[in-house]
């Protein structure tokens, strides 16, 4: 065996779930033994057996490999395109969305926002959000590689079916857990009000990785330890009838800066049911994306208007942010309230 190592410019990466998911999928590869991907350098490190291949022709085969989650490899670096021009077609969609917004709550149709609580209807929006993000990758591209896998052995339906109801009958319960682990603290004002805006920052900094114009953003994103991430995805390879549920199960650990927010909000809930609910909106939220990632071959990653996508998204994020960041100071009574909803 000649083993070598081959450094590569890895493009389409976004957060620390791009890192995971390509490590994953480089790692399944048969002649690949190791691969460590860097969102910093945009780079990754692949250790294998390459034969007598060049590293052009290493980079086009494994750009195959990757291609259908959005990434690219390349032997030399490639000029950041930030696509201000996406910005003429994403601000008017995201004003609009903020319109919409305030007319439904002015309507009472809708409460997203209320004295900085993040409501059912808030979390279910947001998982909408995640959904069409590049936090959600890393689960597209688990769902993605285990429809693959069952397809070949002809069960289609079965397995996507048991994928989801794990995924949301564990983010109710986790999300419930977590909900109750709250209530064991008693959550000052001055505490509550310290998570509240921790929650909006993350918000923030997740609605600026979205632009994808300002990359030193993404540095700042937090996320899940990277051996609980790891132990999930190893979930996956195992064939078993009931893997597809413990895969839907594992996601909740998966790292999306948008889950984590809810769970961090979760916590301040102090109430199990409070707590599921809120949990099981955003998984809900997230649901019809993942559901058509199922049934098709559909991936926003790879999309031509992907670009538009995200800096819509992130927009909205921004705002949404900004309203939790605002609400919050309003009800410690720092400031006086600005909306009148």
């Amino acid at each position: 065996m000649n083993t070598q190592t081959h450094t590569f410019h890895i493009s389409g990466m976004h957060c620390n779930a791009c890192i995971l998911l390509t490590e994953s999928e480089l790692e399944e590869v048969s002649y690949i033994t190791k691969a460590k991907s860097n969102l910093k350098n945009h780079t990754v490190e692949i250790t294998g057996d390459f034969g007598n291949k060049d590293r052009k022709t290493i980079a086009e085969e494994l750009t195959e490999v990757l291609l259908k989650n959005g990434y690219s490899l390349s032997t030399e670096k490639q000029t950041e395109i930030k696509n201000w021009s996406e910005f003429k077609i994403a601000i008017p969609i995201a004003i609009a969305f903020g319109v919409l917004f305030v007319v439904l709550q002015k309507l009472g149709l809708v409460n997203l926002v209320s004295g900085g609580n993040v409501s059912y209807g808030t979390a279910f929006v947001i998982g909408i959000i995640a959904s069409l993000s590049t936090c959600m990758a890393v689960v597209g591209g688990l769902l993605l590689s285990m429809s693959a896998t069952f397809a070949k052995e002809g069960d289609k339906i079965k397995p996507q079916l048991l994928f989801h109801a794990g995924r949301i009958i564990s983010f109710f319960v986790l999300g419930g857990v977590i909900g109750a682990v709250g209530s064991a603290f008693t959550l000052s004002t001055p505490v509550s009000f310290i998570l509240s805006i921790l929650i909006g920052i993350v918000m923030l900094i997740l609605g600026i990785n979205l632009l994808d114009v300002f990359h030193f953003a993404k540095r700042l994103q937090p996320s899940m330890p990277r051996f609980l991430s790891r132990h999930a995805i190893g979930v996956s390879k195992f064939n078993h009838t009931l893997t597809p549920f413990l895969v839907g199960i594992a996601t909740f650990v998966l790292p999306c800066g948008f889950t984590q927010s809810m769970q961090l909000y979760t916590l301040t809930t102090g109430s199990f049911l409070k707590g599921g609910l809120t949990m099981l909106a955003f998984s809900l939220g997230t649901l019809p994306v993942l559901a058509l990632i199922s049934f098709s071959s559909f991936s926003i990653q790879s999309s031509s208007k992907a670009g538009i996508f995200f800096k819509t998204a992130g927009l909205i994020v921004i705002m949404f942010a900004l309203f939790n960041l605002i609400n919050s100071l309003v009800v410690i009574g720092i400031i006086p309230p600005l909306f009148n909803f």
